[in-house]
């Protein structure tokens, strides 16, 4: 069939071509030649004319016809570049904000909605699904992005060119900063925020987004072809079909972008060239994936009559459009987890959380916690094991109930505290309150249960290491010398005679939720697990910032007695240091990811210097083991 092909390309090129010819040009024998010659003339798809010495061989039109499809479907067959069809993770956004608005005096991403600039925006909605860098093209008032440098983890790269240029270019300028898969986003577009987690969750790695026609007059029509995209114009005249619009934003493979840049250096002789355009070429034989969501609530700030547009009518739809799905998606994760109607839940308000997002939901006369945890937590945290400890706490009587926990997406819902006052560093040191938290800590150490594991601060620290090298983050300056100190205080702390017992090991003052004069519970298990109890105390301590007076009293309640044993002093001392550099690292992951703790991290490195050189930590005050 392939060789039939080929003579048939050859004596359409040229009829005046001998079958010694063709036997050259498609590298065949003559007999092979000859053989397929007298097929094709027998099928009809060739016919033959003698001019003196010579044979000529023509097309008939079954024979153009025959050969045009041959080639149609030939041309549709394309490459898979991708080996596996494994969804792959994103953590990687390239935004292109080079463009020139001359309707604007600023960056048409640095416009404000609602006092809130459109890229700051989409970077926390990124943020929100796992995106923990960030490379920004700029061109046109490029030194009005230098606000964002705090905002998140940012790379700037300068389109010098951006005047006469289009956006391939300033893609192409991030090439060096690149390294993975990655979300391309405009920075002037206004989208629904599910638009862009749906476009992330997609199991293409090659993908545009497209929707609807918008009637907008600047339409970038697509067409699809056998499930891939086909064609992109702007000029409808183009097309026998439109399956859609594109919409400023895609998820690009490494290997695609290669292409892109590699096309676009090698051979392109037009500077104003756009991205869509050259992806398009790119499509011609690779296979690039689409997502159409329908009725989408989006819109670019390309003028300033589609920027008062979008502020009077399209930004006010698409906060209503993304509460009801908030809601609509609230009431589906109490409806899975309760078995109920979601038209049940009668009032929803958020509050809390620091990496979680919590809810107090309303279900008939009855009120209820839903957590839900936020994104990335899941490699930070086992849910199994949270979701065992979780259980044994509420049996216990130290957490309220326990309704449900889904220990793979970590969504739990749990009776809300009547009365609930919730601590904080300031009322956590009334003495009065602070007999109802030793006391707690109290049960729960002595309480004799088991949990779920054993929380280790050392594997603890190698983990996160791990984890801040995935996001490419660093640590303080520093930070391998005193940690090899630390090391050398864990042989001190590992001789030591004690038990480990449940622990809580987060013990912020807002995880202790006083309910009621006399009631007190302790909420959140994520961090639970065996360990020395005085990590609870010097947790406890730290979060509260007691004074040394403070943290005696409290140590005097707890234990029951007046005497402080210097061996439980020395135990509270090293599990701050521990703690101290464990979540100086933390916060070192979460600032990568676009977090800002302020001097948080850095405070609690510095206090680690700091108490190294205590001179507590050289007086022998425990026992050692046998």
């Amino acid at each position: 069939m392939e060789h039939l092909i080929k003579l048939l390309e050859a004596i359409n090129k040229n009829n005046n071509v001998s079958q010694k010819k063709l036997s050259d040009l498609n590298d065949i024998s003559i007999g092979k030649v000859n053989y397929l010659i007298q097929e094709m003339l027998e099928k009809g798809l060739i016919y033959n004319e003698k001019k003196g010495r010579n044979m000529n061989y023509f097309l008939t039109p079954k024979g153009i016809e025959y050969l045009q499809q041959q080639i149609g479907s030939y041309q549709d067959k394309k490459v898979n570049i991708h080996y596996t069809d494994v969804k792959k993770e994103i953590t990687q956004a390239v935004i292109l904000a080079g463009g020139l608005r001359k309707d604007f005096n600023c960056p048409a991403g640095m416009l404000k909605v609602e006092d809130k600039e459109l890229i700051k925006r989409n970077i926390e909605i990124l943020q929100e699904i796992g995106i923990t860098k960030f490379v920004i093209v700029t061109g046109y008032m490029k030194d009005a992005f230098r606000e964002l440098e705090d905002f998140a983890n940012i790379t700037f790269v300068e389109n010098k060119r951006y005047k006469w240029t289009g956006s391939m270019a300033s893609l192409a300028c991030a090439f060096e900063h690149i390294t993975d898969d990655f979300l391309l986003l405009e920075d002037d577009l206004l989208i629904e925020e599910r638009a862009i987690k749906e476009l992330a969750a997609s199991p293409l790695r090659d993908c545009v987004l497209i929707t609807n026609e918008s009637g907008s007059g600047d339409e970038a029509f697509v067409e699809i072809r056998n499930g891939f995209l086909y064609k992109v114009s702007k000029d409808i005249h183009q097309f026998n079909r439109i399956d859609g619009e594109m919409i400023g934003a895609s998820k690009l493979s490494l290997d695609v972008f290669h292409m892109m840049v590699r096309d676009y250096e090698q051979h392109n002789r037009n500077p104003y060239m756009n991205y869509e355009y050259m992806l398009l070429d790119i499509s011609r034989n690779f296979n690039i994936g689409y997502l159409k969501l329908f009725n989408i609530v989006w819109a670019e700030a390309d003028s300033q009559e589609q920027f008062y547009d979008i502020k009077q009518k399209i930004f006010p739809m698409l906060k209503r459009k993304e509460a009801e799905f908030r809601e609509n998606q609230i009431k589906g994760y109490l409806s899975a987890a309760l078995g109920i109607e979601p038209d049940e839940v009668t009032g929803i308000q958020a509050f809390g959380g620091m990496t979680n997002k919590n809810y107090k939901v309303t279900i008939g006369d009855k009120e209820y916690v839903l957590r839900v945890p936020g994104n990335g937590t899941e490699k930070m945290i086992s849910r199994s094991e949270e979701k065992v400890n979780s259980s044994l706490a509420s049996e216990l009587g130290i957490d309220t109930e326990l309704l449900y926990f889904n220990d793979e997406t970590g969504i739990k819902v749990s009776e809300l505290i009547p009365n609930a006052e919730t601590l904080n560093s300031k009322t956590a040191k009334r003495e009065d309150y602070m007999t109802l938290t030793a006391g707690i800590l109290n049960k729960l150490h002595h309480s004799g249960i088991k949990m779920a594991n054993t929380f280790n601060v050392f594997e603890k620290i190698e983990e996160y290491e791990l984890l801040l090298k995935e996001v490419n983050g660093s640590t303080y300056s520093g930070y391998e010398e005193v940690k090899s100190q630390v090391m050398k205080l864990k042989q001190q702390f590992d001789a030591m005679v004690f038990d480990f017992v449940p622990c809580h090991n987060d013990t912020v003052p807002e995880n202790f939720v006083k309910s009621g004069e006399e009631g007190i519970y302790l909420i959140d298990w994520e961090y639970g697990g065996m360990n020395d109890p005085m990590w609870d105390i010097a947790a406890h301590s730290l979060e509260c910032n007691f004074s040394s007076e403070e943290e005696e009293l409290f140590l005097t309640i707890y234990l029951d007695q007046e005497l402080i044993p210097g061996e439980i002093k020395k135990r509270i001392l090293m599990n701050k240091i521990y703690q101290d550099l464990l979540w100086s690292v933390w916060t070192n992951i979460k600032e990568a990811k676009g977090d800002d703790f302020g001097n948080y991290g850095i405070d609690r490195f510095n206090r680690v210097k700091e108490n190294l050189t205590n001179p507590l930590l050289t007086e022998k005050t425990y026992e050692l083991k046998k």
